[in-house]
């Protein structure tokens, strides 16, 4: 395998550990209203289980307070079940043919839990921009060592260098998401 290749399925795989935290975060909730809390209820109607998203528009009038409109206002009861279901910690209101949720303050202890919840969320993605790193290290020897087709050590040892300059450009967007979660979290 070639260093060039090597290096982008590295890059690959640690972009892919930075999306899966960003969409991780996306659920988790803060003090104010977004639509990304909910989107990803699971809703059963005409027989079969959608995503939220994919039977309603989701706004967030105010910032406390999320309003559902079903497209086919004869959903409404049933997107109301399966948003009592989900266990969000709201109470769905039906309010004609529009779902609104109230969303109450979190308490200290939530944001507590909360905020181990994201510094969490965020090791396991650096977790898997290490073993990203140790991966394509290994590949790199490999390709050293090749007696088919050697690639010099000066080449070996530029591969790792640049390998791990991404590792620290990923684990910083990582930082970064993190704690800016943690500061919406934080926020009143």
């Amino acid at each position: 395998m070639e260093i060039d290749e090597i290096q982008l399925e590295a890059e690959e795989a640690m972009q892919k550990g930075v999306e899966h935290v960003k969409h991780e975060m996306k659920g988790v909730r803060t003090g104010r209203a977004n639509a990304s809390m909910v989107e990803m209820v699971k809703v059963e109607c005409y027989g079969a289980e959608s995503e939220l998203r994919s039977v309603a528009m989701i706004s967030a009038p105010e910032s406390n307070q999320l309003l559902i409109k079903p497209f086919d206002p004869s959903t409404a009861n049933e997107i109301a079940k399966s948003l009592e279901k989900a266990n969000l910690g709201m109470t769905p209101v039906v309010d004609a043919k529009q779902i609104r949720l109230s969303i109450p303050s979190l308490s200290g202890d939530r944001r507590k839990q909360l905020m181990s919840s994201v510094k969490q969320m965020g090791e396991h993605a650096k977790v898997t921009i290490r073993n990203a790193r140790r991966d394509a290290n290994k590949h790199v020897d490999a390709a050293g060592k090749d007696k088919d087709n050697p690639v010099s050590e000066d080449d070996v040892k530029g591969a790792k260098d640049e390998i791990q300059n991404l590792l620290k450009k990923y684990e910083g967007t990582v930082d970064k998401l993190v704690s800016e979660k943690m500061s919406d979290i934080e926020a009143v």
